[in-house]
């Protein structure tokens, strides 16, 4: 069976806080683990008031602290907000408190609208342009000490010492980064649960140019799909119209917290809307487990993912901890003795 991973984005929901967003978190990480998930990331987003939190470090370290087996990464730390130097101090501190069980994602996008990102990085150099090949560049160099003995940034000492990065991971939505991690030899993770491009061109695209590397010797292609998953396809459907509502929402640049069931059934939905709701179902999998098999299993195949990682999105959380483990079920995930 293929092993199950989750992605966090500290949901936000209706008539809740982000606080609590927050300690569902650190609720949900714990819930994984004990049902046998492989890894559990959370994201960056900046400004987005059904997304809780912005800094994966910190919460990457609050949840290994309170897991046992699981791994724990940034899905991912968007690498134009970060200075280099900081990213690989704050991850070898963390890969030195939980040696083997931090990961090191990292995505291109700012995570952000252009106000905030602008906010986010007005006091760095300003480039104008994409520089994330750039700031990777850094990244590995710094890691290898390979800058050359005349650069100034071959004397830095990156502390704590004697700690390696983590496995870095390149995250992305179209091909731009499953070819670069394939040429540098690295993991991929492909968003297909927000992505246009297609996910079978993408990660057989990474498999197929895979060079092996001192990062990784072999490929290692995380599919990361939206699925909302109950005992039955009635109240699987009726937790997502939740999801429904919210992406309908945020095609009008509306990132409110995740609506409840009842707010979202009681709506009424023009023929436009309900297009774009049945278009946004085209990456979100919903129903019974046997539902979500029969539909998510041909893609899988597909793709040749070697890891499944799911995000959900609901407003309950009881109902999302439940959602978890039926998909734990039909795969076959159970946490060793």
């Amino acid at each position: 069976m293929i092993p199950l991973s989750a992605l966090d984005l500290s949901f936000v929901t209706s008539g809740s806080t982000p606080a609590q967003a927050l300690r569902n978190t650190l609720d949900l990480a714990q819930h994984t683990d004990r049902l046998g998930y492989e890894r559990y990331w959370v994201a960056e987003h900046h400004n987005i008031p059904s997304v809780a939190s912005g800094a994966p470090e910190i919460m990457i370290g609050q949840i290994a602290a309170v897991t046992e087996r699981i791994r724990v990464g940034s899905g991912g730390v968007m690498l134009p907000n970060h200075v280099p130097l900081m990213v690989a101090e704050r991850f070898k501190l963390l890969e030195a408190l939980y040696p083997g069980r931090i990961d090191l994602g990292l995505g291109r996008a700012p995570g952000t609208d252009p106000v905030t990102s602008y906010a986010l990085r007005r006091m760095q150099e300003e480039r104008g342009r994409d520089d994330f090949w750039e700031r990777l560049q850094e990244l590995m160099l710094l890691e290898v000490k390979g800058f050359p003995p005349e650069h100034p940034f071959s004397k830095i000492e990156i502390m704590p010492s004697g700690v390696p990065l983590p496995p870095v991971w390149l995250l992305g939505s179209s091909d731009y980064s499953a070819h670069l991690s394939a040429r540098l030899g690295m993991g991929f993770g492909f968003a297909h649960h927000f992505a246009s491009h297609d996910a079978v061109d993408a990660m057989l695209s990474y498999r197929d140019g895979f060079t092996p590397s001192a990062w990784r010797s072999e490929p290692h292609a995380i599919l990361t799909v939206a699925a909302i998953c109950a005992e039955t396809d009635e109240e699987a459907e009726r937790l997502a119209s939740s999801a429904d509502l919210n992406a309908l929402r945020r095609i009008h640049g509306d990132y409110a917290p995740i609506p409840s069931p009842e707010e979202a059934q009681a709506r009424s939905y023009t023929p436009g809307e309900q297009e774009i709701i049945r278009r946004n179902r085209a990456r979100l999998f919903v129903g019974s487990p046997d539902t979500i098999r029969k539909s998510l299993d041909p893609l899988i195949e597909a793709t040749k993912a070697d890891e499944l990682m799911v995000t959900t999105a609901v407003y309950d959380h009881e109902a999302r901890k439940r959602s978890y483990a039926l998909m734990a079920e039909a795969y076959g995930v159970k946490a060793e003795a």
